[in-house]
């Protein structure tokens, strides 16, 4: 029962807040928003609501351990799961590709969020720190985004890079759709951390083992099914752009946020384990986003056995 309730939770989370983006790009278009500011705000808002709304809700039912497993679980398999499986069906031709100073923000974000987490439990004046660093990875975008517009990116372009980007969409469908991702989002949220917390008493283990392992998978399922469908497109940027974008939007955005509800203690066996895999991850992309290397089957099995090798050891560590 309580497995069914973690799953039918992560299920419940993805709906409705596809749902919700979908409606809140229909809507921002309609009112005249321009698409690139939709895609910089709404979309990467929308798409992490699920993670956000977990990370909330695990600070106010006092359970740090899910928080930080939440997000530092999930870049971590973003990285070695949602890169190293697609590999194994396809080349994923990273030498085409410039991602580096995106890259480069996600790894200070990372070293930023490592450092705050040494000095103590998040809370707010944290919380502040990592919602500055976001508004600048966000004006960053921006610029770079308006700069490309200029160059010559057409608006039929711009909106076809928007995710289920509907401008015609009528009025009734936008507010069904909000409405349905609004109310399931904490519903799902709610009934996935009961879920969980339960699990984890069951099995004599630590809410965090849940949180970087089974709430982590599940939160990254989304991205992982981007990566499979660009690795088959073969859109090397879209790959490496989605794994880095929704690691420094959970760092700085979901933990940011977060915070404000805390304080949140950290765990034990993070400040010595977890968060220098996620660093260590992290940084196995440099080869991959300089161009060096694509990413091939043999790299994907790599990126999946160290995958499998953290969660042994982890097992162990807390």
């Amino acid at each position: 029962m309580n497995l069914l309730m973690t799953a039918g939770g992560l299920v419940l989370l993805v709906i409705a807040g596809d749902l919700l983006v979908r409606g809140a790009v229909a809507l921002s278009l309609r009112l005249g928003i321009p698409a690139l500011v939709v895609s910089l705000t709404i979309v990467a808002f929308g798409t992490s609501a699920p993670e956000l709304l977990i990370a909330i809700k695990a600070a106010l039912d006092n359970l740090p351990g899910i928080a930080y497993g939440n997000v530092v679980g999930s870049n971590i398999a973003n990285v070695l799961l949602v890169i190293g499986l697609p590999a194994l069906l396809a080349t994923i031709h990273t030498k085409e590709c410039d991602t580096r100073r995106n890259f480069g923000q996600m790894i200070l974000a990372t070293l930023l969020f490592i450092g705050l987490c040494f000095v103590g439990p998040l809370d707010t004046w944290k919380g502040i720190v990592m919602l500055i660093a976001l508004a600048f990875v966000l004006l960053d975008a921006y610029r770079s985004a308006r700069a490309a517009r200029i160059a010559g990116l057409k608006p039929a372009d711009e909106l076809s890079e928007l995710e289920d980007a509907e401008p015609d969409m009528p009025g009734l469908k936008i507010g069904l759709f909000l409405i349905a991702g609004l109310i399931g989002l904490p519903l799902g949220a709610n009934l996935l951390i009961e879920g969980a917390e339960a699990i984890a008493i069951k099995l004599g283990v630590s809410e965090a083992v849940i949180g970087l392992t089974l709430i982590a998978i599940g939160t990254s399922l989304p991205e992982l099914a981007t990566t499979v469908m660009a690795t088959l497109r073969r859109q090397a940027d879209v790959v490496l752009g989605n794994v880095i974008g929704s690691n420094l939007f959970n760092l700085l955005a979901i933990m940011g946020v977060a915070s404000f509800f805390g304080p949140l203690p950290i765990p034990e066996g993070f400040l010595g384990f977890d968060l220098w895999v996620m660093l260590g991850s992290s940084l196995l992309l440099i080869p991959f986003v300089l161009g060096w290397f694509n990413v091939t089957r043999i790299w994907g099995v790599v990126f999946i056995g160290l995958y499998v090798g953290y969660v042994l050891l982890m097992l162990n560590t807390h």
